[in-house]
């Protein structure tokens, strides 16, 4: 008998089911089961499916077969085998609209010109830290490490903060000429490659 995924779905999931297969922004392996069941939908049989995503036929007969028992929610993560995600993908989703936030204690320019930060003791830049941080003042409990495995898995690009910067302000004042990138070399004497004589 040829496995296909159920059709007998709501429209709701059946919609749910194909932006999902089509979605940039969502977890990767869950868009890969979304779209082994918009593909088996088309037709497709499962050794065709597998060699399209490049997977095991085995993966492929056993995410049909959650879908068709239990719909979109059987695409999610197996419970029990691994480490269970601690954060749902809402909250996920939570922490890397964090990113694309000013942070709070970034200086923004006011309406009469002048720069202020909605929090004067908040962090002027997103570190691991300061995402996680702002991600449990909002009710997510997660960790710096999980922040960053989040904006990894997600494709975000990360860029170590610098503690230095220059301004093209004439009226900035930075703190002197700082450290030489590296210790400079001492000068030694030219030496004449003309054979000398103490006899002349």
């Amino acid at each position: 008998m040829v496995l296909r995924a159920r059709t007998e779905c709501g429209r709701d999931e059946w919609d749910k089911v194909l932006r999902l297969a089509r979605a940039r922004k969502a977890p990767h392996d869950l868009a890969v089961r979304a779209r082994m069941v918009e593909m088996s939908w088309a037709g497709e049989t499962v050794p065709l499916i597998a060699e399209e995503l490049c997977c095991d036929e085995k993966t492929v007969r056993r995410w049909l077969h959650r879908f068709n028992r239990s719909g979109l929610e059987g695409l999610e993560d197996l419970g029990g085998q691994g480490r269970k995600p601690r954060i749902t993908q809402a909250e996920r989703s939570h922490v890397i609209a964090l990113v694309k936030r000013p942070p709070p204690g970034r200086p923004r320019r006011q309406a009469d010109g002048t720069l202020e930060a909605d929090d004067k003791n908040g962090p002027g830049v997103w570190t691991l830290d300061a995402l996680a941080e702002a991600a449990r003042k909002d009710g997510i409990e997660v960790g710096r490490s999980q922040v960053r495995r989040i904006l990894l898995a997600e494709g975000v690009r990360w860029r170590n903060t610098r503690s230095w910067t220059r301004s093209k302000d004439a009226g900035f004042e930075g703190k002197g000429h700082g450290s030489p990138a590296s210790t400079p070399t001492r000068r030694t004497a030219r030496q004449s490659c003309a054979p000398t004589s103490s006899g002349r």
